[in-house]
């Protein structure tokens, strides 16, 4: 799991346990298995019935990139690997980096510097590049939609959980010992509800969409630099333009 992710749910629910333990409350007492199969298995099922067969295939996907470490490289490397190929691009020529491409891992990088390699033209390079990020995030805003929707539904089906454990306190208030429990019971899929949803899937709705936005800068931070080496500009232009292109924090680790 990603050290974030795992850290941000620790401490949320660690802050909840001890707030239980100060109130002199147990823990245990919000373990109640029928509040949580209708919380988690309702939430579930609402968030599929508002989506299509092909996105619940993504589901798992879905769920290791919210939970998973991103794959984002430094930009610093990203950098460093675009000016050493700008250098060698305007010492030999861009048909030098034939046999250097096929080293390279990124598939992304890989197909830019090839088509750059081709001839194919500069605007159209971009525009196929472009066009490639830009199914990227939508693919990827799906996916944080899904974990979002699933934030809106768990609330209020704990309320529901809750509307039917309170149902169950009217049909018992002949027997007044048993509303207590009866009545505490009720409100733990309420609790679940609103819990799942601020701790579990609106946290990773939100990982989606920002580590999808990092990647996606970071391929546009590669477009620039391969239309700047097709173009056959300077080693030294292609960093500076790339390092007008990052936050400044991260310029200053790059130098550094």
């Amino acid at each position: 799991m990603d050290p974030a992710t795992l850290i941000g749910i620790v401490l949320a629910t660690v802050s909840l346990l001890i707030m239980m333990i100060m109130e002199g409350s147990s823990p245990m007492a919000i373990v109640l298995l029928p509040a949580m199969i209708l919380v988690f298995g309702g939430t579930f099922g609402a968030a599929i019935a508002g989506s299509s067969m092909s996105d619940v295939k993504k589901i798992g996907a879905w769920f290791k990139q919210a939970l998973m470490p991103a794959k984002v490289p430094p930009v610093s490397d990203r950098i460093a690997t675009l000016v050493s190929l700008a250098e060698k691009a305007r010492k030999e020529g861009l048909l030098a980096l034939e046999a250097q491409v096929k080293q390279i891992d990124d598939p992304f990088l890989k197909r830019g510097l090839q088509m750059g390699i081709d001839g194919t033209d500069p605007e159209e390079l971009r525009a196929v590049l472009e066009g490639e990020i830009a199914a990227k995030k939508a693919e990827d805003k799906v996916g944080a939609k899904f974990f979002t929707a699933m934030g809106g539904y768990a609330p209020t089906v704990g309320i529901i959980g809750t509307v039917v454990g309170l149902i169950h306190v009217l049909e018992n208030l002949d027997k007044p010992e048993s509303l207590g429990p009866l009545i505490a019971g009720a409100f733990v899929a309420t609790l679940w509800g609103v819990l799942s949803a601020n701790i579990f899937w609106l946290p990773m709705g939100a990982k989606i969409t920002r580590i999808s936005d990092l990647q996606a800068a970071q391929m546009e931070l590669l477009v620039e630099g391969i239309t700047e080496i097709q173009a056959g500009t300077s080693p030294r232009a292609v960093r500076q333009k790339l390092n007008a292109l990052v936050p400044p924090s991260e310029v200053q680790q790059d130098a550094a």
